[in-house]
C-alpha cells in the first residue's frame, strides 16, 4: 500500500481511506450484517489501509471499534460530529459548544478509543462557517488540550456547495488541520478552486465522491454527459457523441470505469487520501488496487478537462 503524509498533522497515512459512509456503510446500508462489516474493516487493514472515515450520522462508529480492537495503533481515525443540531435540511440550526464536545464524547464511546486521530465539523455550508471558527473551534482546541482529539477538520456539504464556497476559504484561514472536500472526474473544480490553497498552507486533504451513483459503469456516466449537455455544462463539440467516454476504457487507460474515477483522484495534485466506501470485501480489494495503481495518461487527463472542465454542478445523479 502506498502512503502519504496528511499535510501538516505530519500523519503517515494509506493513499486509500476507508469509507464507513455513503450509500454503503460497510454493507449496513444493504442490510447485512454487523460480522460482516466488521470483516469489510479488517480485510481493509490486513491490505494495508491505515486511514478510517467515519461519522457519528453514519451508524458505523462501533462497527470500526469492534474491528479495531486489538489493533488501534495501525490504524489512524477520522470521525465527525455534524454542524447542523436538527435536520439536516435546517442549516440555521446549528450546534453550539457544548453540544459538540457532547458529540465528541459519543464517537469515543462508540469507538471505543481513548482519542480521536481527526475530529471534523460535518457538513459545513459557506453560511454556517463563521460560527465554526468562532463558536466551536475554541471548544475544539480544549478537547486537543484534554487528549480526547488529535486534529481538528471540516468537511464541505459538496452536495450544496458544489463550487465550493465554503473550502478555499478555510483553507486559506488554515484554522483546521484537515479538510474533506468533493473531487470527481466531471466536477473538477476543486483542483483549482482549493487544492492550491490547500498544498501552499499545509492542509491534509480527504476525496470525497471519486465514485458514486452514475461514475461507476459507462451507461449511467454516458447518461450523466447528455444531461449535462442539456443544462449547457458541456460542449457536445468536445466528444464523441457516439461513446463520448469510451476513451478511460481502451487499451492501455484502465479496465473499468471506477478504476479510472478512483485513479484521477487519487493523483490529483493536493490530494492525499481518497476515500473508497463499500458494503464488498471483493468490491473494497478492487478499488484499493485501483488506488495503487499509476496516474491516467496525460491525454486521458487533458480530455477529461476539455469535456468537464467547465461542470460545478451535482455530478452524482444523472
Amino acid at each position: 500500500m502506498q502512503t502519504t503524509t496528511l499535510g501538516r498533522t505530519g500523519l503517515t497515512v494509506s493513499v486509500a481511506g476507508l469509507g464507513c459512509g455513503g450509500w454503503s456503510k460497510l454493507g449496513q446500508g444493504q442490510g447485512k450484517s454487523i460480522a460482516h462489516s466488521v470483516d469489510i474493516v479488517r480485510t481493509a487493514l490486513d491490505s494495508g489501509v491505515t486511514f478510517i472515515d467515519t461519522a457519528a450520522g453514519y451508524g458505523t462508529e462501533e462497527i470500526v471499534g469492534e474491528a479495531i480492537r486489538g489493533r488501534r495503533d495501525e490504524v489512524v481515525i477520522s470521525t465527525k460530529v455534524p454542524i447542523y443540531a436538527g435536520a439536516f435540511s435546517d442549516i440555521d440550526n446549528v450546534i453550539d459548544a457544548d453540544a459538540l464536545e457532547r458529540g465528541v464524547d459519543g464517537c469515543l464511546a462508540r469507538l471505543g478509543v481513548d482519542c480521536i486521530d481527526i475530529l471534523h465539523l460535518h457538513a459545513v455550508l459557506p453560511s454556517q462557517y463563521d460560527h465554526a471558527c468562532t463558536e466551536l473551534l475554541p471548544r475544539l482546541t480544549r478537547l486537543q488540550e484534554k487528549g480526547k482529539i488529535r486534529f481538528t477538520g471540516l468537511t464541505e456539504r459538496f452536495n450544496d456547495d458544489t463550487a465550493h464556497r465554503m473550502a478555499p476559504r478555510a483553507a486559506a484561514d488554515g484554522y483546521f488541520d484537515v479538510l474533506m472536500i468533493g473531487l470527481n472526474f466531471v466536477n473538477q473544480t476543486a483542483l483549482t478552486s482549493v487544492l492550491p490553497i490547500t498544498s501552499a498552507n499545509g492542509i491534509g486533504t480527504l476525496c470525497m465522491f471519486a465514485v458514486r451513483g452514475p461514475l461507476a459503469r459507462q451507461d449511467t456516466a454516458e447518461a450523466l454527459v447528455r444531461k449535462l449537455v442539456a443544462t449547457r455544462e458541456i460542449d457536445p463539440s468536445t466528444f464523441d457523441d457516439d461513446a463520448p467516454l469510451a476513451f478511460l476504457t481502451a487499451p492501455g487507460v484502465a479496465a473499468s470505469f471506477t478504476e479510472a474515477a478512483y485513479r484521477f483522484c487519487r493523483h490529483a495534485p493536493g490530494m492525499d487520501v481518497t476515500i473508497t466506501g463499500t458494503g464488498s470485501r471483493e468490491h473494497l480489494l478492487e478499488n484499493v488496487a485501483s488506488l495503487n495503481m499509476p496516474p491516467l495518461p496525460r491525454q486521458v487527463l487533458d480530455r477529461l478537462g476539455a469535456i468537464f472542465g467547465a461542470v460545478t454542478s451535482e455530478s452524482t445523479e444523472v
